[in-house]
Order: C-alpha cells, then sequence, then structure tokens
C-alpha cells in the first residue's frame, strides 16, 4: 500500500482562487470514485494556520498511484494548483510498513500485542 500526504497552502489574498480552487477539487473529487486502487481519501483544513490543507490518500499499488496521476483532469488540475492556487506544498509518497487498528490487529507487532492484546 502507498501512503500519500500532500500539503499544500492555497492563496487566500487574490479574490476567487480559493473558491476556483473548491470548485476545481469538487470537480476532482467526482472521478476519485472510479479510480482502481484508490482505498481511501480525505483532506483537512488546518484550524491554526488558514489555507493550509493536508491530503492524504491510500493507494493499493504504483500503479494505481500512477493511473490516477496520468489522468488527463487531474494533471489539468495539478497545472492549475502549481499556476494559480498553491503558494506552496509538498507532496509525499510513501510505502506503508503496517496498516492496523482496533478491529485489524493482522499487522500489530507483537510486543505491542504482547502488552495491549
Amino acid at each position: 500500500m502507498i501512503a500519500m500526504i500532500f500539503e499544500f497552502r492555497v492563496d487566500q489574498e487574490t479574490p476567487g482562487v480559493r473558491e476556483e480552487y473548491q470548485r476545481a477539487s469538487a470537480e476532482l473529487r467526482g472521478l476519485l470514485q472510479g479510480v482502481a486502487g484508490l482505498h481511501s481519501v480525505e483532506r483537512f483544513e488546518s484550524t491554526i494556520d488558514p489555507g493550509k490543507y493536508v491530503t492524504i490518500a491510500y493507494f493499493e499499488s504504483e500503479e494505481a498511484v500512477a493511473a490516477w496521476r496520468n489522468r488527463p483532469e487531474h494533471r489539468k488540475a495539478q497545472a492549475l494548483g502549481r499556476s494559480r492556487f498553491f503558494l506552496d506544498y509538498r507532496l509525499v509518497m510513501a510505502k506503508v510498513v503496517r496498516d492496523y487498528g482496533p478491529h485489524d490487529r493482522t499487522q500489530t507487532p507483537a510486543d505491542s500485542r504482547a502488552v495491549h492484546g
């Protein structure tokens, strides 16, 4: 599994940019359901730093990431982000080492299972 962490800052000063970003983002959101190998995606806005966002997505494989990255609609949104919406951004792509929670403890480290069950 691949985790995508995308941190970005949307221009809050230029009139209409934030609203234009939100419209473009909503259009992309509609395409996400059809992306094979995309497990989930969520976007969060900072409560202490207006205009700063983090999007976290989980993909099944590098092939699923490439399929999303290369969709024409996504490429168009990337270009808009770079040229108009984003003051700054950082993209981190990481291979997931472990993935567990209270209901699926399959990948929990043995030392943690010994202490917490």
